[in-house]
């Protein structure tokens, strides 16, 4: 229904009932499904723009008005509301002309509960007002593992999980090699456990002289009192920090959180990206990629990402730096301050040294569209070549691969990946424990998982390709699990090497002999990625489980220890290590578990270890 097209007058009449409020509108097609959706401070005046005779529309909302059949209006209390709605139901929806981001992660960030008596560090992906520090996004994850390990190697906070109150029968190994002081024993109290905190929370906000200068004098005063090997503790600690920094740190006089938004453009093609600052550590990135933005401005990308970024739980800075000037800025550093607690600025500078991290992540933006082109270039001559080695009708878009798992037939498990335009589409990965298969037999287990997907009813469209690790024997299983529930049409393959050889076979139904793959093939190089992420998915879940099932029997065997008080004990301490580690007085405090269970339990728990 463009602009020219004839208006139905069951939506004039809806065009001429618009509410003068703010809120959300919704453009629809004939199928009822969302086109797209956006917010305005008036509904009326937004929408009726497009469909003014003689508007003057990009080619991208041209096509989108063509489609559109039906609208809906949302009104909000106010545009803040209307903003933090529409990218709500960007996120749930992914309307096809909305610029969205495709990416459902929740990212890493350290949480520290300040108001503890003994506060630890640990890995969280969902930040919550709940009083504790966050910090943070870590992305990619070696980031969040490399800072953790600096801050132990540094700073002696406890890492166990018990609770601390100075009465535990003795330290754990983290005391002996001085990770720990050991509060768990009473060999440090609360204040001075603290003072620790304190270090760490300035070295996470970037409070580098302020650390330093603080150590020092700690370490000065040390000696003076003639306490030398606390002295050289002290700087010990001094010397790691500061090569930490020397490392770490970005050429900035200012410390302030911000996160860095740039990106590239290559014809229709956009990267942008994201680098994330805190307290002067370039601490992560993350990398977005569309391969076709049409007409999108450069602002209308910068907002889409700005608002689906931190719509999912993620802690906006104290500033965001960004290419150019938004329209929306005050809005949107509204719908920040109010995510954060605290005033949040989005600034577009001009020089100096902000500028400088602007031109930083344009340079990584520029460098990964380029990236991203030529391996969507080798994904595509990829599918071409197994268009035409397995005669298929299309290039295969969405590939989905299998694979076993299982220990002498024990805790067999399947799973499944899929892969969609030469990338893994992890929302829809699946894992399976096989139900009907008693011992080790890889073709009934790859049947019975090749029926539960494609006999499933879930929503997943069904793949272009089926990729099945294995050979003849593996194939024909998952052939006949097809067969059984109506789907002997989709295309299937097995991908095996032959004994003692390296080059890969592609193994096709109704052929005896297997094509073989030239090595360094695109096609051989997709297949081979597919194959391993399904065999990494799958031995991923079956080490879990089989994780489990070893800690389950171990205490299932302990004189005392039924099903109940079992799962008591998983449930507090996890793990048969922190068991181990647990205090008798910890140990009864489980329902169920008195002085005489609780000796039992060591007894077997410290026999383990010796063998």
């Amino acid at each position: 229904m463009g602009t020219g097209a004839a208006i139905s007058e069951e939506f004039q009449t809806k065009l001429d009932h618009l509410p003068d409020r703010p809120g959300v509108y919704l453009m629809k097609n004939a199928r009822d499904e969302i086109l797209y959706i956006g917010k305005a401070s008036v509904l009326a005046d937004r929408v009726r723009t497009y469909f003014q005779k003689g508007s003057d529309h990009t080619p991208k909302t041209s096509l989108m008005l063509s489609q559109v059949a039906d609208l809906e209006t949302i009104v909000t209390r106010s545009e803040l509301e209307a903003l933090i709605l529409e990218s709500n139901l960007i996120k749930r929806h992914r309307p096809r002309f909305n610029v969205v981001l495709r990416d459902d992660k929740q990212y890493p960030y350290l949480r520290l509960p300040v108001k503890e008596n003994f506060p630890r560090l640990t890995i969280v992906r969902k930040v919550q007002k709940d009083g504790a520090l966050y910090y943070g996004p870590y992305t990619p994850a070696g980031a969040l593992r490399e800072t953790l390990k600096v801050i132990r190697k540094v700073f002696p906070l406890a890492t166990c999980e018990i609770e601390i109150d100075g009465k535990a029968e003795r330290a754990c190994i983290e005391f002996e090699i001085k990770r720990c002081m050991a509060p768990c024993i009473g060999n440090q109290t609360s204040e001075e456990y603290h003072h620790i905190v304190k270090q760490v929370r300035m070295f996470l906000e970037g409070r580098d002289t302020e650390l330093l200068d603080t150590l020092r004098a700690e370490m000065r005063a040390a000696a003076e009192r003639e306490q030398f090997e606390e002295a050289a503790r002290l700087r010990d600690r001094i010397f790691k920090i500061e090569r930490t920094l020397e490392k770490q740190r970005v050429a900035q006089t200012s410390f302030t959180d911000q996160d860095v938004i740039g990106l590239a453009r290559q014809g229709t093609a956009v990267d942008l990206q994201m680098l994330f600052v805190r307290g002067g550590l370039l601490i992560g990135r993350k990398d977005f990629f569309w391969s076709d933005v049409g007409d999108a401005s450069d602002e209308e990308l910068v907002r889409s990402a700005i608002e689906q970024f931190y719509n999912k739980d993620g802690l906006p800075p104290k500033e965001l730096l960004v290419p150019n000037p938004l329209s929306e800025a005050v809005l949107i550093e509204a719908w920040l301050s109010e995510k954060k607690g605290e005033v949040v600025r989005v600034v577009a500078p001009e020089r100096g040294t902000k500028h400088q991290l602007l031109l930083l992540a344009e340079e990584n933006a520029g460098a990964m569209v380029a990236d991203h082109l030529r391996n969507k270039e080798t994904d595509r001559r990829a599918t071409e070549e197994l268009k035409r080695l397995l005669r298929l009708d299309r290039a295969p878009r969405r590939i989905e691969g299998f694979d076993i798992s299982n220990t002498m037939g024990d805790q067999s498990v399947a799973s499944l990946v899929a892969w969609e335009d030469g990338q893994a589409k992890k929302s829809d990965y699946r894992r399976f424990r096989i139900k009907t298969v008693t011992g080790a037999n890889d073709f009934a287990s790859m049947q019975e998982a090749v029926v539960r997907r494609y006999g499933d009813a879930e929503n997943l469209p069904l793949p272009d390709l089926v990729l099945i690790d294995g050979g003849l024997g593996q194939l024909a299983a998952a052939m006949e699990g097809l067969r059984q529930v109506g789907r002997a049409g989709l295309p299937i393959i097995g991908l095996a090497k032959a004994r003692g050889e390296k080059e890969e076979r592609i193994f096709v139904p109704g052929r005896k002999n297997p094509i073989p793959l030239a090595p360094s093939s695109p096609a051989t190089h997709l297949l081979q990625r597919i194959r391993d992420e399904a065999h990494r998915f799958a031995i991923t879940y079956h080490r879990k489980l089989r994780g489990k099932a070893l800690v389950s029997s171990r205490l299932d065997a302990i004189i005392g220890v039924g099903e109940i008080r079992r799962n008591r004990l998983l449930k507090r301490f996890e793990s048969l290590e922190k068991i181990a580690e647990a205090t008798d007085d910890q140990l009864r405090e489980i329902g169920g578990v008195d002085a005489r269970t609780a000796a039992e339990i060591r007894k077997a728990l410290k026999s383990d270890a010796k063998q």
